[in-house]
């Protein structure tokens, strides 16, 4: 099973099965800072997540979704924003690593590619369960420790290209679009870019008229946006976002300067975006499932705390993955207006479900 779409549910309804987790709650221990792995008993598990900020509506989904995780577990979620700040990102986790980390799981959003280092070394030498999920630098391997249990991302190349590729065939082919970028210092800002390259490779009449970036962020992406169209003008017909806060953020831009015209792609399938797309207003995203990876990485740090899942016996493809993704349009933005997660994809012998292969 990868993923299953129930229109009637609600977008962050993660309805867990705390019965798939119930072996989990039988393990000894608890107490002190040295335990061994999986000595650690449920209600001495402390549950963190740490996004950027909330006003983003993909970040937001992530903690909710860590929120519903901890409930099926008879825990509480600490909610952690750093305003994508990474002095403050690291002095939060030394704060919580300078505490009780003998059961403390972390599922981290880590702000940059140069974040992660620190972060994988204090959870080391701390002895805290850590996931991460987007950014690390390449030459950085999950393998080369042990508290660092996994690594989830997306293909950001392909979802790149699949938007290039949708925003191509909504101009008919040809023409001239901008690119909002990312956080350069970011592995999901240049492999998203570099997706929209290879697009741009095969859709030889389509022309980048400017690339700036915007932070993903759609405050920043209006104010780029007014700034390129009017540099631009007409000659934009496309404009490429490589995140849906940042495509929403064109669009109030757009409609600010009475441009109907423009056609509009975006990745992270928030639900404005999915709004926009059934009206028509913008033309396509990638979901990369917010609400699923905020649970998610407290379930890999909670099946390894309590034993139920060996951190030995995770699979080196299992310990830097890309997850599922979907290119979503017209034809199918019905399917995913208010997905559920599937429960087994929590359960501890299932949470590398949605594996599409290792980070090469």
């Amino acid at each position: 099973m990868k993923f299953t779409f129930r229109p009637a549910a609600a977008l962050i309804g993660l309805s867990l099965a705390a019965t798939g987790l119930a072996g989990c709650s039988e393990q000894a221990g608890g107490g002190g800072g040295t335990a061994e792995a999986g000595t650690c008993a449920p209600a001495d598990i402390t549950l963190v997540g740490q996004v950027r900020n909330e006003s983003n509506p993909y970040e937001a989904a992530w903690l909710d979704g860590g929120d519903a995780f901890a409930k099926s577990v008879d825990l509480t979620q600490e909610r952690l924003t750093y305003d994508g700040d990474s002095t403050k990102q690291q002095e939060q986790i030394s704060q919580l690593l300078a505490g009780d980390t003998e059961c403390l799981v972390m599922n981290i959003l880590p702000n940059g590619d140069s974040d992660t280092p620190p972060i994988v070394e204090g959870a080391e030498e701390a002895g805290a369960y850590l996931v991460t999920q987007w950014n690390k630098p390449a030459d950085l391997n999950v393998t080369d420790y042990d508290q660092w249990l996994s690594h989830i991302t997306y293909n950001g190349v392909e979802s790149g290209k699949q938007i290039g590729d949708a925003l191509a065939e909504a101009i008919g082919g040809s023409g001239g679009i901008i690119a909002l970028q990312g956080i350069l210092d970011t592995g999901a800002a240049k492999d998203r870019f570099a997706g929209l390259e290879e697009s741009l490779a095969a859709n030889p009449d389509v022309e980048l008229l400017d690339d700036q970036t915007a932070n993903f962020s759609r405050a920043e992406a209006l104010e780029v946006t007014k700034t390129l169209l009017t540099k631009h003008g007409d000659d934009v017909k496309g404009i490429w976002a490589a995140n849906d806060d940042m495509a929403l953020g064109a669009l109030e831009a757009l409609q600010q300067a009475g441009r109907t015209d423009v056609a509009v792609v975006g990745i992270d399938a928030v639900p404005d975006a999915l709004t926009a797309i059934e009206d028509g207003a913008m033309t396509a995203t990638v979901s990369s499932d917010g609400p699923w990876q905020g649970g998610i990485g407290l379930a890999i740090g909670y099946c390894v705390a309590t034993g139920e899942l060996s951190a030995e016996d995770i699979a080196d493809e299992d310990r830097a993955w890309f997850a599922e993704q979907f290119l979503i349009d017209q034809d199918n933005v019905a399917d995913f207006v208010s997905p559920e997660t599937d429960d087994a994809d929590f359960e501890c012998d299932n949470v590398f479900s949605r594996s599409q292969g290792a980070i090469s």
